[in-house]
């Protein structure tokens, strides 16, 4: 919270995947550095693709998510076994108690892994063990159970939130696709798109803000920072560029 102070941010969302943690502590900093804080989470929803629905909440309510997503929780803890399991078998001496360390007794995820690898020299960089072994359709990667899009958009409805449709620049989908998959989700309630994105081309943005009109949808904006996990990338701009409205947020908090 106070890196994004020292960053000139005036407002941040905290939306970490599957997981609430660290929120209590955010909005209660925020408070005492005057910065405002937007209460969320990342949902990943079973997809042809990998599609996030990110949850945007009240400070009085987001609490209500994590008892509808414990399964989620539970889930992520087998495919975490499996993924060191198959990484021992293909040489790599790591256990669980190792990677729990990276960890900080917060939600383990494969980002963990990845550093525990990198800290015992076995790999380079966090995006080589993802680009070799932990991603989707490399040696060490398992898919975890997950909600379905419509089931994740209900879940955050049902907790008081505004579901999003997160980094759509990552589906790899023609306009023509985006447009008809928006037409699908905007059926189950979802509520607006992440048009403002670190991974976005100015062209690609502007494509989705006219999408977004069309469907009568809010736009959102994230740098999708992760702290040291992505060192490239700054909080709130991203790569350095990124620039998103507040009046993004007030449209927001009208919804909520």
């Amino acid at each position: 919270m106070n890196y994004a102070k020292k960053s000139g941010l005036i407002a941040i969302a905290l939306t970490d995947h599957d997981t609430i943690d660290g929120i209590d502590e955010a909005v209660e900093e925020g408070k005492n550095i005057n910065i405002e804080v937007l209460p969320g989470i990342e949902i990943s929803v079973d997809f042809e693709r990998e599609m996030h629905i990110l949850g945007y909440f009240k400070v009085e309510n987001y609490v209500n998510i994590i008892h509808r997503l414990h399964f989620l929780r539970e889930n992520r803890e087998e495919r975490n076994e499996k993924t060191v399991k198959r990484l021992n078998e293909l040489g790599f001496h790591i256990t669980m108690d190792e990677v729990k360390k990276r960890a900080e007794g917060n939600i383990i995820g494969r980002p963990h892994i990845a550093r525990t690898m990198v800290e015992k020299g076995y790999i380079d960089s966090i995006n080589d063990a993802f680009r070799t072994y932990l991603s989707y359709g490399k040696p060490a990667y398992f898919k975890k159970e997950k909600l379905t899009p419509s089931e994740g958009i209900e879940r955050i409805i049902e907790a008081g939130g505004v579901p999003v449709l997160a980094h759509p620049v990552l589906l790899q989908f023609s306009m023509k696709e985006l447009d008809n998959l928006l037409v699908q989700l905007a059926s189950y309630g979802l509520k607006g798109i992440e048009a403002y994105y670190v991974e976005n081309t100015n062209t690609f943005t502007s494509k989705i803000i006219e999408l977004v009109e069309k469907h009568n949808l809010l736009i959102t904006g994230g740098s999708d920072f992760h702290g040291t996990y992505k060192p490239d990338i700054k909080i709130g701009t991203g790569y350095g560029n990124l620039k998103i409205p507040y009046e993004i947020l007030i449209r927001l908090k009208k919804l909520l």
